[in-house]
């Protein structure tokens, strides 16, 4: 944000001190190169991050979490992380009358 404030102001300085014609040719330079860079962020944005092998390509991590219980059928524990993540000593769960249970990284989407 800073280098932000400074580059606009620095524009704005040579803007004052250049002629017409020349603070268009400027201006039209650093227009087509903020289009540019615009455009690549948003392609950047778009693209897949992490690859095969990438635990933390979701961003979630699980660290040191509690107990979870479950009881009953159907019912579900997780002390880690549901779907793409990392867990990192996580806590004890348990389940008990049909019920499941996960301490780690469940990718089946039922924890």
């Amino acid at each position: 944000m800073f280098m932000a404030v400074l580059a606009v102001g620095g524009l704005a300085v040579a803007f004052v001190f250049l002629s017409a014609g020349v603070a268009g040719q400027v201006e039209a330079a650093v227009s087509a190169l903020a289009a540019v860079a615009a455009v690549g962020t948003g392609v950047w944005a778009a693209l897949p991050h992490g690859g095969k092998g990438d635990d933390h390509a979701s961003g979630v991590t699980a660290e040191q979490t509690g107990l979870a219980t479950a009881e009953g059928a159907g019912s579900a524990a997780n002390s880690g992380v549901r779907g793409a993540g990392a867990a990192k000593a996580t806590g004890d769960a348990t389940a008990t009358g049909g019920g499941r249970a996960n301490t780690g990284v469940d990718s089946s989407g039922d924890c």
